[in-house]
């Protein structure tokens, strides 16, 4: 059964929080080209679950997230909030739905003001929207990601860890009370051991506010433990979506189970059976014609070379783009 990437059988319409069809984001290249960090994406996430997007760096993830906050204008395309098309909205539109669609950026030191005091950078949202209360829902937003105004609030963010900056970050967009939250790598410049805080404490907040998440990231092992379903990327391009366990114990899309095998395993006496790779990684400047992967893949063929092979559901919301997918 051959399917857009946007539907599957166990969405149901009144669920679905955002939508993406057929995004595309170009970047221009050279004196007259373009460069298409996104090719045709399609995706839906449903009211409470965690979508994670997971690739190698250049994939096009994190421009993908960009697009769905309309950071970066999509050039082509649909981005449906709560039955809004974002691609239509002036920006003091957008600004509107900005309360209801946070980020966490992956550079948490960075991403925070140094001049201004950890309170005043939660709050800012509320002081710009002249919501009442702002006070008490900085204490509360606060207080949710463990750390206490009283102590901590009249500080400036580089007297801060990177752990704590980026619970700065998660209070900041927790304050304005979001129905999504985009999280764009945002434990990947933090040591093992606050990235399992991090992670640990979005796991909470999701149960505790009912967050509908995206979650970008290059970590398979975090992908793992915090999504409930996974897209795949590979230049510009969605080579598999699926509920995440069902994803990670029977992936049918070569690319993904190329990413898969490079986990490592911490046991030495564990046979790896994989195939490897073939070819160079080709630019995304001149992707390769029909499957962008098959200068890669060991199963390619002609046929992969003179079509691009459509989304095609293989079992209940699992979907694969590959003409020749995995057992």
């Amino acid at each position: 059964m051959t399917m857009t990437a946007t539907a599957s059988a166990h969405d149901h319409e009144d669920d679905i929080i955002l939508s993406v069809e057929d995004l595309e984001v170009d970047y221009p290249s050279g004196r007259s080209g373009y460069t298409r960090a996104v090719a045709g994406v399609s995706f839906v996430v449903s009211r409470g679950e965690t979508l994670g997007i997971v690739g190698e760096s250049g994939c096009g993830k994190s421009t993908t997230a960009r697009a769905v906050l309309q950071l970066t204008r999509p050039s082509r395309g649909v981005v449906r909030f709560e039955g809004r098309d974002l691609t239509t909205l002036s920006h003091h539109e957008m600004r509107a739905v900005r309360r209801k669609l946070q980020v966490v950026l992956q550079d948490p030191i960075s991403s925070l003001n140094p001049r201004r005091k950890v309170r005043d950078i939660v709050g800012e949202g509320l002081s710009i929207w002249g919501i009442p209360d702002a006070g008490e829902r900085v204490r509360k937003a606060m207080e949710v990601v463990g750390l206490d105004v009283d102590s901590v609030g009249d500080r400036l963010p580089g007297e801060f860890s990177g752990g704590q900056c980026q619970r700065i970050s998660i209070a900041r967009a927790l304050a304005l009370e979001p129905e999504m939250l985009i999280c764009d790598e945002p434990v990947s410049a933090l040591d093992v051991s606050v990235q399992a805080q991090i992670v640990n404490l979005l796991e909470d907040l999701k149960a505790q506010y009912g967050l509908t998440m995206i979650f970008v990231s290059h970590d398979l092992s975090v992908i793992r433990v915090i999504s409930d379903r996974v897209m795949v990327m590979y230049l510009g391009k969605v080579c598999e979506i699926g509920p995440v366990m069902e994803l990670f114990d029977n992936p049918r899309h070569p690319y993904t189970k190329t990413l898969l095998d490079a986990l490592p395993v911490p046991d030495p006496d564990i046979e790896l059976d994989s195939v490897p790779q073939t070819g160079e990684v080709p630019s995304v400047i001149a992707p390769p014609s029909g499957c962008r992967f098959r200068t890669r893949c060991p199963h390619a063929a002609t046929l992969c070379e003179d079509v691009e092979p459509q989304p095609t559901e293989t079992s209940e919301g699992h979907v694969v783009s590959c003409h020749f997918p995995l057992a």
